[in-house]
């Protein structure tokens, strides 16, 4: 194996545990200061940024998709440690064009009509049941909140696709991990604000951009 892939892989490792680490100490210290662990946090998506550059992320159109859903991710997640509504909205945008980059990654890389057709009538049935399940809470933010619900199923079946296409399962685990952790950000800020949203919803939305970060890999 040539020095320089095993220092890349080392970068990679390094990086992800530095992306545990920092996740873990905004767990801890969320019950101690709300915007102190945002300084954890924002440490944490600098990490996938770079992990996506690490694994080869400028090298094709896939990679940059991917990169710009990222850094759109990286914004959504600054927006998101403010507990205003209107810096809430502006978040909700960030992760909106997010998915919409994401949508454009996969569809240049294997994703083709018919898996994604099919992967989308199967998300149509927890879709179903999560509008039935919020749609009481969200008052004037029912059209983002659903709008951002419809693009990032539609993110989902175009992953599952693309994993479908290329054998890639790392894709179809990271768009499902994401699709996952949203469900537990929504429950917080509409439902019921409790620790344990956090504590579930931010290691499956970290292991969801690490596992898109590194799916470049596969398109260098």
């Amino acid at each position: 194996v040539p020095e320089a892939e095993i220092r890349l892989m080392g970068l990679i490792i390094a990086l992800i545990v530095l992306t545990v680490v920092a996740v873990t100490l905004q767990l801890i210290f969320s019950t101690w200061d709300h915007y102190f662990a945002g300084i954890f946090k924002m440490l944490a998506s600098t990490c996938f940024i770079l992990l996506c550059v690490t694994s080869g992320g400028i090298y094709s159109a896939y990679g940059v998709a991917i990169l710009i859903g990222l850094v759109l991710s990286w914004w959504g997640d600054l927006f998101l440690i403010s507990k205003s509504q209107v810096i809430f909205m502006l978040g909700l945008v960030a992760f909106f064009l997010a998915h919409v980059a994401y949508c454009v990654a996969f569809i240049s890389y294997e994703a083709d009509l018919y898996p994604a057709l099919i992967a989308l009538g199967v998300l149509l049935i927890p879709g179903a049941f999560l509008v039935h399940w919020l749609y009481p809470y969200l008052g004037k933010m029912r059209f983002p909140v659903l709008s951002y619900m419809a693009v990032i199923t539609l993110m989902v079946a175009l992953g599952a696709a693309s994993a479908y296409g290329s054998s890639h399962l790392l894709i179809l685990v990271g768009a499902v991990s994401f699709y996952c952790s949203d469900i537990f950000v929504a429950r917080d800020r509409f439902v019921c604000e409790s620790r344990m949203n956090a504590r579930v919803g931010l290691p499956l939305y970290y292991l969801g951009q690490i596992l898109l970060a590194l799916s470049v890999i596969y398109a260098r």
